[in-house]
C-alpha cells in the first residue's frame, strides 16, 4: 500500500483477486469514501502467480457528503463540495463567521457565488474556526479548501453565541467623555471685495460663461459621479445566455388579450374557503399555469426542442417561472405541471418564490424546464416581447391588467384586460400552433370552469 501515491486523496476500495475468490478491502488514504468503478488494471504486489493485488482507477463518490481532510490530530480541512451539474468553479461572495468563531454542526460559514445561484457552505462538524482559506471575492475550484477546523475545542461557556453578547456588552459601556476644548473665537470675515466681470452672483448656483458655441454650464453642487463595479457570476450568465437566445433561435413573438373578469370573480368568490382548506391563498398565476399546461399537452411542437438533427418530444410538463431577484432573474421549475391542482402550484410556487428571495435556490430546482412564464405585470409591464430561456422553444409573457372599453354582445363595456405575448422558436414552432397556443390559453382562462374538464 506503500507504493500508492501520496497526492492520492480518498478511501480506495481495493480488490484482493485469488484464484478461488475477491473481496473489497477500505483503505483509509486521508479523504471521504470512494469507490472504483472501472476494470481492473494496475497490480499493486503479488504473492504468487495466483495472488494479486489491484487497484481500480476510475473513482467516485460513494455519498453525496461534504468531502473533508484531517490535517492533524482534531483538525479538519473542510474543501469546497460540489456545486451542481457543470458547475466547478465560483466566486467566494461572503464570510458569515470569523477565525476563532465557535461553529455548530451544519451551521453556515460562508457562502459561494455560481453562475446559477448563490450555494452556503457549512461546518460538517463543531469546531473553532482555525483559518479562513480564501478570501471573498476570490475564484475558487471544487475541491479547494475553504477553511480549517479545530475539532477539538470545545464550546465556549454559554454556547457559541456567548462570545457575541459579550461583545455587544463591550460596545455598550459607554467611553468617558473627554475633556471639552474651548472654542475658538468666530474668525472676522474680510471685507467682501467688487466682484469681478463674468463672475457669478451670490445665492447657490454658479454659472461659467465663455464665448463661442460650446460653453461650459456647471452648477454648483451638482455631481457627476461615475462607479464600475464588477459584474456577478450570475448577472454575466444571465447576459451571456440571453444572448445566445438570440443568436440561436429564429424568435418571433404573437400577441393576444385576456378578458380577466371572470377569473377575478372566481378568486374572490373562492379565495377565503381556498386559503382555510389549503393554506395558501390563490393566485392567478396558478391558473395560468394549468391553462397553459393543457395548452402544451394539445401543441406537443411548443414543449418539444431541437437538439442537433432531432426533436425531442416531451410527455411531460415543466414550467420554469421567472422571479426577479436582488441579484438578477432566476427561473425556478414547476416539475410535472400536467399531475398539479391549483392547490399543489400555489404551494410549490410560495416555497420557490420564498428560497429565490433568500437566495437558496439549489441548483437542481433552476434545473431543466420545458416553457417558461414570466409575469412582467407585477412590475405594470403593458406590453413586451420576452427572450426565450434556453435550451427552450418558448416563453409566454404575462402583462398588466388594466380596464378598458371592449365589445361584448354588441355594446360597448368596461372590462379587465390583460396582453399576453409568446415568443417562440419558429425554427421548430409554427405561427399556426403559437396563435393556437395563445387562444387556447385565453378561453381556458375566459372560462375558468373549463380547465375542470380537461
Amino acid at each position: 500500500m506503500a507504493l500508492m501515491s501520496r497526492s492520492l486523496r480518498g478511501a480506495w476500495a481495493v480488490t484482493c483477486r485469488h484464484t478461488t475468490r475477491s473481496r473489497v478491502l477500505p483503505v483509509a488514504v486521508r479523504s471521504a469514501p470512494l469507490s472504483i468503478s472501472a476494470p481492473a488494471l494496475s497490480p499493486l504486489s503479488h504473492a504468487g502467480p495466483t495472488n494479486r493485488l489491484w487497484v481500480r482507477p476510475t473513482v467516485e463518490p460513494l455519498t453525496p457528503m461534504i468531502r473533508r481532510f484531517y490535517y492533524a490530530s482534531g483538525g479538519l480541512e473542510v474543501p469546497i463540495p460540489q456545486l451542481g451539474d457543470s458547475v466547478t468553479e465560483g466566486t467566494v461572495e461572503e464570510f458569515v463567521k470569523s477565525v476563532g468563531d465557535y461553529v455548530e454542526m451544519d451551521e453556515i460559514v460562508g457562502t459561494i457565488e455560481t453562475d446559477k445561484a448563490s450555494q452556503e457552505i457549512r461546518a460538517p462538524e463543531a469546531g473553532v474556526l482555525t483559518d479562513l482559506c480564501v478570501s471573498v471575492g476570490d475564484t475558487v475550484q471544487v475541491g479547494d479548501i475553504f477553511f480549517k477546523l479545530d475539532t477539538s475545542a470545545s464550546a465556549p461557556v454559554g454556547g457559541a453565541d456567548s462570545k457575541k453578547e459579550a461583545a455587544k456588552t463591550e460596545t455598550a459601556v459607554p467611553k468617558p467623555r473627554e475633556a471639552e476644548k474651548p472654542k475658538e473665537a468666530p474668525k472676522s470675515s474680510p471685507a467682501p471685495s467688487a466682484p469681478e466681470q463674468g463672475a457669478a452672483p451670490s445665492g447657490g448656483s454658479s454659472i461659467q460663461t465663455s464665448t463661442g458655441a460650446n460653453a461650459n454650464l456647471t452648477v454648483a453642487g451638482s455631481s457627476r459621479v461615475e462607479r464600475r463595479v464588477p459584474m456577478s457570476r450570475m448577472r454575466k450568465k444571465i447576459a451571456e445566455r440571453l444572448k445566445d437566445a438570440q443568436n440561436t433561435n429564429a424568435m418571433l413573438t404573437t400577441f393576444n388579450e385576456i378578458d380577466m373578469g371572470d377569473l377575478m370573480d372566481l378568486r374572490k368568490k373562492h379565495k377565503e374557503s381556498f386559503e382555510k382548506k389549503h393554506g395558501v391563498k390563490l393566485g392567478f398565476m396558478s391558473a395560468f399555469v394549468r391553462a397553459a399546461t393543457i395548452a402544451l399537452q394539445d401543441l406537443p411542437a411548443i414543449n418539444a426542442v431541437i437538439d442537433g438533427d432531432e426533436i425531442v418530444y416531451r410527455e411531460y410538463v415543466d414550467i420554469s417561472v421567472a422571479v426577479a431577484t436582488p441579484k438578477g432573474l432566476v427561473v425556478p421549475v414547476l416539475r410535472d405541471c400536467q399531475n398539479m391542482s391549483f392547490a399543489d402550484v400555489e404551494h410549490n410556487l410560495n416555497e420557490l418564490a420564498v428560497k429565490a428571495r433568500d437566495g437558496k435556490l439549489s441548483i437542481e430546482e433552476m434545473t431543466g424546464g420545458t416553457f417558461t412564464i414570466s409575469n412582467g405585470g407585477v412590475f405594470g409591464s403593458l406590453m413586451g416581447t420576452p427572450i426565450i430561456n434556453p435550451p427552450q422553444s418558448a416563453i409566454m409573457g404575462m402583462h398588466a391588467t388594466n380596464k378598458k372599453p371592449v365589445v361584448r354582445n354588441d355594446e360597448i363595456v368596461i372590462r379587465p384586460m390583460m396582453y399576453v405575448a409568446l415568443t417562440y422558436d419558429h425554427r421548430l414552432v409554427d405561427g399556426r400552433e403559437a396563435a393556437t397556443f395563445l387562444v387556447t390559453t385565453r378561453n381556458l382562462i375566459q372560462d375558468p370552469a373549463a380547465m375542470l374538464l380537461q
